[in-house]
């Protein structure tokens, strides 16, 4: 996805990550704004839902998730003000892990909330992964494209971002054919994820979070 990129992406560390998105994005009117993720599993400590679920429990953490709806909803409102649509694309695999399980219920509040939120499986991306997975993209304006970067144990850690207008229009355009084909978060949701036991999270998880 990223081809004829190789050699041309500027490392950025978290904090200068989230400042240049921040600053690009309020400036990038007219264009949506696009999230690829791959990864079946992370670790997101300091997000308070996950907190409570390493710390309290499963019940916490959605009551957390629950009360986030003005936050999810405030950011849909500000993108809508610049003109930019929020979409996201979530590929998923079965069985479900914990990570993914709790996500997923994050993400379909952020759906409600107004974000554009599709789920495609494993078998829809198998095409572009003949040599690694996709990694995990983010887009911003006409020509931004970040390669998300994590850690080993699934913690952000920063990006690569990409200026190359030919990058980010081949980006935009397998996204929007995922998109396309994808299923919307809300019916998947209801199909695979709502009637699931509370997941258990792995040792790693809830040391690594601490």
């Amino acid at each position: 996805m990223l081809e004829g990129a190789s050699g041309l992406g500027v490392r950025l560390g978290l904090s200068e990550y989230q400042r240049d998105f921040g600053t690009r994005f309020a400036a990038s009117g007219g264009y949506a704004s696009w999230k690829l993720e791959r990864r079946q599993s992370f670790r997101e400590p300091g997000n308070p839902s996950w907190d409570a679920l390493v710390e309290h429990g499963w019940r916490e953490s959605l009551r957390i998730v629950e009360s986030q709806r003005d936050e999810f909803a405030e950011e849909v409102r500000e993108a809508d003000q610049l003109g930019v649509e929020l979409l996201r694309i979530r590929v998923v695999e079965a069985p479900l892990t914990p990570y993914l399980q709790w996500e997923l219920h994050s993400l379909v509040v952020r759906a409600e909330c107004g974000e554009q939120i599709r789920v495609v499986g494993s078998d829809q991306v198998a095409s572009l992964e003949s040599e690694a997975p996709l990694p995990e993209i983010l887009t911003v304006g006409q020509g931004t494209v970040y390669e998300i970067v994590y850690t080993d144990g699934g913690v952000l850690a920063g990006a690569v971002r990409y200026e190359d207008e030919a990058v980010a229009l081949r980006c935009k355009k397998i996204f929007r054919e995922l998109f396309h084909r994808g299923e919307d978060i809300g019916r998947f949701f209801q199909r695979e994820v709502v009637a699931l036991p509370p997941p258990v999270l792995e040792f790693s998880d809830v040391c690594q979070s601490r």
